[in-house]
């Protein structure tokens, strides 16, 4: 045999015959072996398959997403409908907006974001999430600025989705993204506190914190109040239980049973809870003019577009990816999805509403629902706009409170609190970084808190890659010092430490190996090279080995090669691997399926006698054998 060319096949025994294992071409000279006393060989490997797809299966086109009968889609446009109402309501009240710019935004989210491709299941609405940050931009630049704010917040949404930078918003450490939720959620349950027992919030979140005392100690003075926080705390506690009910009764949302509850509490004689006072929602449509787009040239409002654009696009796409879990349907296309979200914003600001982002809240109960098009979170908006136009007096009939208690319930969520102690089990240093998010989010705002956790991250990156092993020693006249791993800045004194101990050592030759190290950078490169030139200035034999660089082996004399031969023979000595096999090469196909004692002795792992001989090993190898 002139050599092999192995290739990884499969298994099957060693065996040269005409068919089946060791099959070669035709034309061969090899007449079959002795029949195989374990049973027939398995098939050779099967051909590769076809360029050509299958006429069924044309190429290119994708599994057709699974129909939904129409009645299930109107069912799950109801449910979240149903979901949607409060919650919009909730969040323009939270924001310090009127309630019919909430009910707006909802809209928008389900006619103009839930026709759009993207995503599928996906809810999109005014967020809990962003309410804060609105309440704080009203109160600074009043609510006619806030279309202009949306607006152009949404236009730079869309050029982000055709620059193709959806998924860079995936590139952002699970710690941030944990701390930037707890840090949304935290504030947003104390600031829900004060509707929640019919009261205003002081303003700030540190302020909201510290006056929880004094709100408890007017709310037990005041029987209204008193009773406006009861029903809040029962929407609170419906929110947690309801879904532990058993039947069918829990598959009716939790925040519409506390709806009716409010409303049957608030017309009770003698009951004079504050209620939600709802308008004309055409007369609520405002237009920027030109007066609010002369509010550019703010460097405050330049600054609000950007925080506006970065949250809702970050918080849309962290929801896109949590509801991609929840279901077995078609993923979310990212780019395409922020396309949407941008178009949603975009109409939000031309009529002045509030900011759109995905909801995690509805889009859980869209897919709960069976919804599997978007057929369902289309037509809630429809819904929400007949409810808005045609019923407007019975949202005058909601309680204030349970509004707020649904936002509290929905805080506690963003917040939730088991996280951290999972996270500190997890990896401590990613603890720390959510923790630092969280806290710099409650103390100053969302951007300077999701700013800080990145740059925490990105420190806690750094200091975990630049792992370095760095150890010195001596031997007779040489000072050695090895080093592997990453050297960079941040272990420079170390490296300087040991460099200064190889010189203080007192001997004559220095020996730096620094080939395990995988990267240096040029803050470590330029300290060992200043040390190599200070120390053979000194007269001192330095040798440096950089990373890359290997030492030639020692010249030996050559040892005889010792093989091991096969069972009962020898094997003979092996030959040179050719590139390619040759015109008459055969296909040998070989497995490790073990073999009984004396099987070798047989003569089936081997032929030879003949200038045209062929070796089988056992092994999950197969080869050309070149005659």
């Amino acid at each position: 045999m002139s050599g092999t060319h192995a290739a990884k096949v499969g298994r099957g025994r060693s065996r040269r015959q005409d068919t089946g294992v060791g099959a070669t071409y035709s034309g061969t000279p090899y007449g079959a072996p002795p029949a195989s006393p374990y049973g027939a060989p398995p098939p050779p490997p099967p051909a590769p398959p076809s360029a050509t797809p299958p006429a069924s299966s044309p190429a290119g086109r994708k599994p057709k997403t699974p129909r939904a009968d129409l009645g299930t889609e109107i069912t799950a446009s109801l449910v979240v409908f149903l979901v949607a109402l409060p919650l919009c309501i909730g969040v323009a009240v939270a924001s310090g907006v009127p309630a019919e710019l909430g009910i707006i935004s909802g809209v928008i989210g389900g006619l103009v974001v839930g026709v759009a491709r993207g995503s599928t299941l996906q809810v999109s609405g005014p967020a809990a999430g962003l309410a804060a940050l609105v309440a704080e931009t009203v109160l600074e630049h009043g609510v006619a600025m806030l279309g202009v704010i949306v607006l152009f917040s949404g236009l730079l949404q869309i050029i982000l989705g055709l620059v193709r930078l959806g998924r860079f918003f995936q590139a952002i450490s699970l710690a941030v993204v944990q701390g930037m939720l707890a840090g949304i959620g935290l504030p947003l349950m104390f600031s829900q506190a004060y509707p929640m027992m019919d009261a205003k919030a002081p303003g700030t979140p540190i302020e909201n914190m510290a006056g929880i005392p004094g709100l408890l100690a007017d709310t037990f003075a005041n029987p209204q109040a008193l009773i406006a926080a009861g029903l809040g705390v029962v929407t609170v506690v419906l929110s947690f239980l309801w879904k532990k009910l058993p039947g069918p009764v829990k598959k009716v949302p939790a925040a519409l049973v506390a709806v009716g509850i409010g409303i049957g509490v608030a017309a009770l004689p003698g009951v004079e809870v504050r209620t939600l006072q709802v308008g004309n929602l055409l007369a609520s449509v405002s237009v920027p003019g030109p007066e609010q787009f002369a509010g550019l040239a703010d460097a405050g409002i330049i600054t609000a577009i950007l925080t506006f654009t970065v949250i809702a696009s970050a918080e849309s796409l962290f929801t896109a990816a949590a509801v991609d879990r929840m279901h077995d349907g078609e993923r979310t296309r990212y780019n395409p999805e922020l396309i949407a979200q941008g178009a949603g914003n975009t109409v939000a600001g031309l009529l002045g509403a509030l900011p759109i982002t995905a909801v995690v809240a509805r889009s859980s109960a869209n897919v709960q629902a069976g919804a599997k098009t978007r057929l369902s979170r289309t037509l809630h908006g429809a819904w929400l706009l007949a409810f808005a136009l045609l019923l407007p007096q019975v949202l005058a009939l909601i309680p204030i409170s349970v509004l707020a208690g649904v936002l509290v319930h929905s805080g506690w969520k963003l917040f939730a609190p088991e996280e951290f102690p999972k996270m500190w089990r997890q990896d401590r240093g990613e603890f720390a970084v959510m923790t630092v998010t969280t806290l710099v989010i409650v103390a100053t705002a969302l951007l300077e808190g999701v700013v800080v956790g990145l740059a925490a991250g990105i420190v806690l990156l750094a200091v975990r890659m630049s792992r370095t092993v760095i150890r010195r020693h001596e031997e007779e006249d040489t000072a050695k010092v090895v080093m592997a791993g990453n050297a960079t800045f941040l272990r420079l004194p170390e490296v300087i430490e040991a460099l200064e101990g190889a010189a203080e050592s007192g001997k004559p030759r220095i020996r730096l190996d620094l080939t395990g190290v995988t990267h240096l950078d040029h803050a470590c490169r330029s300290q060992v090279e200043e040390f190599v030139a200070q120390q053979r200035g000194k007269g001192l034999r330095v040798e440096l080995l950089m990373p890359n660089e290997r030492r030639e082996p020692a010249q030996t004399p050559e040892q005889p090669v010792m093989e091991t031969p096969l069972p009962g023979r020898n094997r003979p000595a092996p030959t040179p691997m050719p590139s390619t096999p040759s015109p008459t090469a055969e296909w040998f196909y070989l497995d490790t399926t073990p073999v009984p004692e004396g099987y070798a002795e047989q003569g089936y792992g081997y032929h030879d006698g003949s200038p045209q001989e062929s070796y089988g090993y056992y092994g999950s190898y197969g080869y050309y054998a070149n005659r």
